[in-house]
């Protein structure tokens, strides 16, 4: 029968299945957030905390975009994002409270390995214990693992207002001061340190090869080459939140966390609404007051309209061409990019994967294929246009993480890497899927005896599967230096305004950029609330005009 939902004035009549029928009508709501993905649905949360009536639209059957999950034959799969250390780690996502809606986390002791060659009967290991992680790297050169352990010491000084900084305010003035106050006469050091290749990072901080590939290898999670500005503080953070929170994923999937978030969006009182897309936005007298749908619908946006979309579907699809500031179109075609194509091998193993090296075996994590000299060479094949000989692989246990993915004895395996940019047809990911395999073929001799069934995700289908992954990359654009900050997606002040007054952009497309952290919804929020406070009036219109004399007029 469904149910009736109050939509503004008005009452829409809602299916079991959440959908609402094809109608031409019109309703009002305070804010309306196109896309229920993990930042639309943080958005959806956060204004509906703050009193607002606030309505999602999400063209999918389901919420979560790319976190989510499929069960076949009781086997649960993550279709895109798996392991979560920044979303475990997250303020904003902690803030929101999610285990009280039902969100618990699985582990693994042996958190990540890193397997450079196929002779290495070790490889690294990053153990959930700092102090048994610090023993391994030892066990090659012994003063790394001193190095590992003041390494971790470091971190915990500085992770509160890092991550303060990094995720919950734009500008970061607030917790950039107090950073600054916890690191004192060290600050130019560690601004210094943060600028690093991973390479040169490696170098300095580690005298064995071990310490200096559990870098590196945590950096490829990134698009930015490891002998590249940049690449240095992506691994640095994502070791040590490996070291801090591990590589959790949710029990029973990563739709659970997607799950959940939206079960806390609505018992605030935000309501979701899927398999309905939004066609377009209503931009008048330069401020966006409405979108409409493909079934009909006319929803006024009283207060602000918030896009969990790539910025291309923003600017390009949803906008009128009129509305868009040109150097936002210009920057779009000529300098945006999406971060790498991404090929995703998904399988059902009869038996865990029988690794050469013992610290693979029983890791959640492991990255495969390279050590630092090969991960080089692979990153310059990409970044050069050629699919790699020898591709670097991130693998995925899913089952020795949690359990409850599949039958006990068995394995839910994932192994994900990339083409160039720019190299995302069908052929090509066959071809590199094809080496990837015989990749695991050297470092776990046997393992394709084990395959039950295989489920290629080449970069087309993530594309189709969720329309925010362009190009089958994951991230929203490259997390190159180039297009972070003030120039995440083109250059403007950053954050989440956009040049018209109302929209604003609240997905991975601005900073901090890709990964499961909530940050960019967060944001969002936080802009459309300060917007609309009565001081924000004035601070509004010094931004857009700023906005306007950076990136011009429609």
């Amino acid at each position: 029968m469904g149910d009736v939902r109050r939509a503004g004035a008005r009452e829409v009549r809602v299916g079991q299945d959440g959908r609402v029928p094809a109608t031409s009508s019109s309703e009002s709501v305070d804010a309306v957030v196109i896309g229920a993905g993990h930042h639309g649905l943080v958005t959806a949360a956060v204004l509906a905390d703050a009193g607002w009536d606030v309505l999602v639209l999400e063209s999918r059957d389901r919420v979560g975009g790319a976190v989510a999950s499929v069960v076949r034959d009781g086997w649960v799969m993550d279709e895109f994002s798996a392991c979560h250390p920044l979303a475990a780690a997250s303020p904003v996502l902690q803030a929101l409270a999610l285990d009280e809606v039902g969100l618990q986390w699985a582990r693994s002791e042996r958190v990540l390995a890193h397997v450079g060659a196929p002779e290495d009967t070790e490889g690294a290991l990053l153990h959930q214990d700092p102090a048994r992680t610090a023993a391994w790297l030892a066990r090659e050169h012994r003063a790394d693992g001193d190095a590992w352990l003041q390494l971790v010491r470091d971190y915990d000084r500085v992770k509160g207002p890092f991550l303060e900084a990094l995720l919950t305010r734009w500008p970061p003035v607030g917790p950039g001061a107090r950073l600054a106050g916890a690191l004192g006469r060290e600050l130019p050091r560690f601004v210094r340190f943060l600028t690093l290749p991973v390479a040169r990072m490696g170098e300095e901080l580690f005298a064995g090869q071990r310490g200096r590939e559990l870098l590196a290898g945590n950096a490829m999670h990134a698009d930015i080459p490891p002998d590249s500005a940049g690449s240095g503080v992506f691994g640095w953070l994502m070791s040590m939140l490996a070291q801090d929170v591990g590589f959790p994923s949710p029990v029973g999937g990563s739709g659970r966390l997607a799950e959940a978030l939206a079960e806390r969006a609505r018992r605030c009182g935000a309501r979701i609404e899927l398999g309905e897309t939004v066609t377009g936005i209503d931009v008048r007298g330069g401020r966006a007051g409405a979108v409409t749908t493909a079934s009909g619908r006319w929803v006024r946006a009283r207060r602000a309209v918030v896009a969990d979309t790539s910025a291309p579907a923003l600017y390009e699809q949803l906008l009128p061409e009129s509305v868009v500031p040109r150097r936002v179109r210009e920057d779009l075609r000529r300098r945006f990019q999406w971060d790498l194509p991404t090929v995703k091998l998904n399988y059902r193993l009869s038996a865990p994967v029988p690794w050469t090296a013992s610290a693979a075996r029983g890791a959640g994590v492991v990255h495969v294929g390279a050590g630092l000299p090969g991960l080089v060479r692979w990153s310059a094949d990409l970044g050069g246009g050629r699919v790699p000989e020898q591709p670097f692989a991130l693998v995925g246990q899913m089952s020795t993480i949690d359990p409850t993915r599949s039958p006990e004895g068995t394995e839910a395996l994932w192994i994900y890497t990339h083409l160039p940019r720019g190299v995302h047809d069908d052929a090509s990911a066959d071809v590199v899927a094809g080496r990837t395999e015989a990749l695991m073929d050297r470092y776990a001799p046997g393992w394709h005896d084990l395959v039950l069934d295989r489920w290629v995700q080449r970069p087309g289908e993530l594309h189709a599967q969720d329309a925010n992954l362009g190009q089958g990359a994951v991230g929203g654009g490259t997390q190159q230096l180039s297009q972070q900050l003030v120039f995440r997606p083109v250059t403007g002040l950053g954050g989440p305004r956009t040049a018209i007054e109302g929209l604003y952009l609240g997905s991975a497309a601005t900073h901090p950029g890709g990964g499961v952290h909530g940050a960019c919804g967060y944001l969002a929020a936080r802009c459309a609330l300060a917007d609309n406070r009565w001081w924000g009036a004035p601070r509004r219109r010094l931004a857009l005009a700023a906005l306007h004399g950076i990136q011009g007029t429609p």
